[in-house]
C-alpha cells in the first residue's frame, strides 16, 4: 500500500468513527511500545526511527508510567525492609585491612 493510498485509508476511518488518528500516530504508538520493551535497546528504537541523537528518542518515548512508578518503588521499600531484618555481617574477612574496605566499600565496613 502506497502513501496515499494509506491516507485514504486514515480518512475514511476517521469520518466513520469521529477521530483524528494520522500514521505519525501509529509511529508514536510504535515506538513508544519499542521503548518500553526490555529486550529492546534504546540504540535500536533510535535506528529504527531515523533520529540523529539518542537522546532526542529518549527525551520523547522514555515516558514512566505513573503505575509502573509506584509499584517499582513499593517493590523497593519492601526489599530495604527485608534486608534491615537481616543485617550483614561486620565483621572483616581474613586477610583484609577495615581501612581498605571502608576506602572500597564507601566506609560502610570500617
Amino acid at each position: 500500500m502506497n502513501y496515499e493510498a494509506l491516507r485514504t485509508v486514515f480518512r475514511r476511518t476517521n469520518a466513520l468513527l469521529g477521530t483524528n488518528w494520522s500514521m505519525h500516530d501509529l509511529r508514536h504508538t510504535a515506538a513508544l511500545r519499542m521503548s518500553r520493551d526490555k529486550r529492546l535497546p534504546l540504540r535500536d528504537v533510535q535506528t529504527i526511527l531515523g533520529h540523529a541523537n539518542l537522546s532526542t528518542t529518549a527525551d520523547v518515548y522514555l515516558v514512566e508510567e505513573e503505575e509502573q512508578v509506584i509499584a517499582r518503588v513499593q517493590e523497593y521499600l519492601a526489599d530495604r525492609e527485608e534486608r534491615a531484618k537481616h543485617p550483614v555481617p561486620t565483621a572483616v574477612a581474613t586477610g583484609y585491612e577495615a581501612s581498605d574496605l571502608a576506602v572500597l566499600f564507601g566506609g560502610g565496613q570500617a
